[in-house]
């Protein structure tokens, strides 16, 4: 298993490199299979990123796409993935796109597991492409090193393809993909921009402890290409 860097002189090569290679993806997936699946991250990170993507030439009815993780607010709330999802990406051509949320009318995000288990028998699986992003805790998804939740999200023998978490250091009770599901698809990438966020891939890299670093979890289990710019 290894991390693939592709690095980039600018945020804005990288934006455009990166949304099509993703199409090109997501335009086999569907040549291969009929349909293709894209599973997103929330945060500042990737909005240019997805802005582009969503003017990228395919057949987009055929795209099904989802979140890695979600807050668990509404969707008027400014912490919502799902919002940002179809601010930033399901616009433009990719509006055509089959969207498949995890924000459910449960007020406890526990109670919502086996619904999402079920929808997502729904979605193309394995993901065509996952992206993921990365916290300065070394988190990834919403697999925090503080949560007591973390053991069970990265046992690859969990009977669940999401988890509720409820993270110490960080606001709102979360479901996230667990690591067996983020290791079910062909393609992972690892988006990150800036310095800081290149430092603490750095220091993840120097280590196989996962309960310490979440992000290892996956870089042990897979190959992961590293899409980054200063």
């Amino acid at each position: 298993m290894a991390l693939i860097e592709n690095c980039y002189s600018s945020i804005p090569q990288l934006n455009e490199a990166f949304s099509a290679e993703i199409a090109n993806i997501l335009k086999a997936g569907i040549e291969a299979n009929g349909r293709a699946s894209l599973a997103v991250s929330g945060g500042r990170t990737p909005a240019a990123m997805f802005n582009q993507l969503s003017n990228q030439s395919l057949d987009w009815s055929k795209v099904d796409v989802t979140l890695v993780d979600e807050r668990w607010v509404d969707e008027d709330d400014p912490a919502s993935n799902a919002a940002m999802a179809k601010r930033e990406l399901l616009i433009n051509k990719a509006a055509a796109a089959q969207f498949y949320g995890l924000k459910t009318a449960e007020s406890d995000a526990v109670n919502a597991v086996a619904e999402l288990n079920a929808q997502l028998v729904n979605i193309q699986t394995p993901f065509d492409v996952l992206i993921l992003g990365m916290g300065e805790d070394g988190h990834t998804a919403s697999l925090f090193p503080c949560s007591k939740q973390l053991e069970q999200g990265l046992n690859t023998d969990l009977n669940s393809d999401y988890i509720a978490v409820t993270p110490t250091t960080a606001p709102n009770q979360r479901m996230s993909l667990t690591l067996k599901s983020i290791l079910n698809s062909k393609n992972i990438f690892l988006h990150l921009t800036g310095e800081p966020k290149k430092h603490v891939l750095d220091i993840a890299l120097q280590s196989d402890n996962a309960l310490e670093m979440p992000i290892r979890a996956v870089f042990n289990n897979a190959d992961v290409k590293l899409i980054w710019a200063a």
